[in-house]
């Protein structure tokens, strides 16, 4: 069957020859469904795009304002008929529409009104339809360094404390084509990221491939700090008590069953948590459930831990999952630091970002700067919280309507803060609000791992870096396998873009039959 497109100023083709009249009453329901639903959205919308025009959002970037917000609108519709009657006639199932919400919709209209022999409505422009596409890409390209004949996702590399002093690396790094350098600014200091960033100019220059330069705020990371055992024992087990309080209180009173007692870092967290929250510690090695917590001591019971036992150790990471911590977006370094990454960046990743609220702490502290750069710098906004997450279409709003930007899955963290069982929903739904905003993703943290460290890779994470294609970015952390890992995952992505993009598959000839 060949379906006949026509305009406004063409004759309407003759419905469907031989339907019966309960089909095409079907399909004539369906176009109905279809209007009401983009009027809906339309409206909805415009509501959203109504309290956004009050952040002065850049010229160029309003058309994915646009389409997020009819994103958003779309995505509070439960779908899932419509798209199992619009796939038994070949049309879209809607399915992929994050960067074309409105054209896919105006395309559906357009088919069911050529089956029904009428004018097909006025919608989207010509070419509009992959407009969001060519503008998600032209970002990537211009943000990440890709250039547009090569690989689809481009790779950004953590820098080691050795980098500072080996000119080497970076030469590795420029022969292998990595696009972007993360040098974190919780690690070293200026001296350290000077020698860092010139060994890369330098690298650049005999290689003629160029580095964008990116800089991690280190953010308000909270951690352990000295850890005290009240008792003859090195492991803390489930069913023991632990106490957490601010630095230099180690030896205040604690109630006599506490097995350990340990500093935190933060300790303006303590007077925010309440009993039956959660306390992770160690990237969720040990879990517990906190009994009281006030004036500066909270008392946890340990409820999951090893079996053999969990050992408290200094500098290991804190998390209040069930907490909503009201915390400065801005550390006093992470205030010293922008001078420095706003003179030798490209990009600065914002750490711990939560609301939209400190996007903008952010964008004034960088207005405030007396340096003037040519061009914005570009914000990486990493998501690492349930908070972020439920924030995000704002704070990329936020941030888009000033600088250039991308999102960052920052897993770790995130993974912690939502429990590893919801992680995988949730870096789709990033992945998905995301490319409706039409900015960039770089997917971050343990990537290769096990490779990066050990030289040999486990097969699961062997599958989770090929999933990785599917955004703009891929992040891999330091390590002594690092240029193995990179060998591996340059391959692993170009096989894998030949097969899918996004969530589209790609239709290449399969060669394995």
């Amino acid at each position: 069957m060949t379906v006949t497109h026509s305009t406004p100023c063409q004759d309407s083709p003759a419905p469907l020859a031989g339907a019966e009249s309960a089909d095409l009453s079907a399909i004539a329901d369906l176009k109905e469904r279809i209007e009401t639903l983009t009027a809906a959205i339309t409206a909805e919308a415009e509501q959203r795009l109504e309290r956004w025009a009050a952040w002065d959002i850049r010229g160029d970037f309003q058309p994915s304002a646009e389409n997020l917000a009819a994103y958003l609108a779309f995505r509070h519709h439960d779908l899932r008929d419509l798209q199992r009657r619009l796939m038994a006639l070949g049309l879209s199932s809607l399915g992929r529409l994050e960067s074309r919400v409105l054209p896919t919709l105006h395309a559906v209209q357009a088919a069911l009104a050529a089956m029904l022999g009428t004018p097909p409505p006025s919608g989207a422009a010509a070419g509009a339809f992959f407009a969001g596409e060519e503008r998600l890409r032209s970002r990537a390209l211009a943000l990440l360094g890709l250039a547009a004949e090569e690989r689809q996702a481009a790779l950004l590399v953590t820098c080691p404390s050795e980098a500072a002093d080996d000119p080497a690396f970076m030469d590795s790094l420029a022969q292998r084509g990595v696009e972007a350098l993360r040098i974190n600014c919780a690690h070293d200091g200026a001296d350290q990221w000077l020698r860092m960033i010139a060994h890369a100019r330098t690298a650049q220059q005999h290689s003629g491939h160029r580095f964008r330069i990116f800089m991690d705020l280190a953010g308000p990371k909270n951690r352990t700090g000295t850890v005290r055992a009240t008792h003859d024992t090195r492991r803390v087990f489930a069913g023991d008590r632990i106490a957490m309080t601010a630095p230099g209180q180690l030896q205040r009173a604690v109630p006599p069953e506490t097995a350990f007692v340990f500093e935190c870092l933060l300790p303006e967290v303590i007077d925010q948590a309440r009993p039956g929250q959660r306390l992770l510690i160690d990237d969720g090695k040990i879990e517990a459930r906190i009994d009281s917590a006030g004036h500066g001591l909270l008392v946890a019971t340990v409820s999951r831990t090893k079996e053999k036992g969990g050992k408290l150790k200094p500098e290991k990471g804190i998390n209040l999952p069930d907490t909503e911590l009201h915390l400065p977006a801005l550390t006093a370094k992470d205030r010293e630091d922008i001078a420095f990454i706003a003179e030798h960046a490209d990009g600065l990743s914002f750490s711990f970002v939560q609301t939209p609220d400190d996007v903008v702490m952010l964008q004034d502290a960088l207005a405030a700067l007396p340096l003037r750069r040519e061009t914005p710098l570009a914000l990486v906004l990493k998501i690492e919280t349930a908070l972020a997450v439920q924030n995000l279409p704002d704070i990329i709003m936020r941030a888009g309507a000033r600088n250039p930007v991308a999102i960052m899955i920052a897993r770790g963290d995130l993974a912690i803060e939502i429990g590893f069982a919801r992680l995988a929903e949730m870096q789709e739904e990033i992945l998905w609000i995301a490319e409706a905003a039409q900015v960039p993703v770089i997917w971050a943290t343990q990537v290769l791992e096990q490779l990066v460290k050990e030289g040999l890779p486990h097969r699961g994470e062997l599958t989770d870096a090929a999933m990785a294609a599917r955004a703009e970015c891929v992040m891999l952390n330091k390590g002594p396998h690092l240029l193995e890992a990179i060998d591996a995952l340059d391959p692993l992505l170009e096989r894998m873009e030949g097969h899918i993009h996004k969530k589209t598959p790609q239709l290449r000839r399969l060669a394995s039959w």
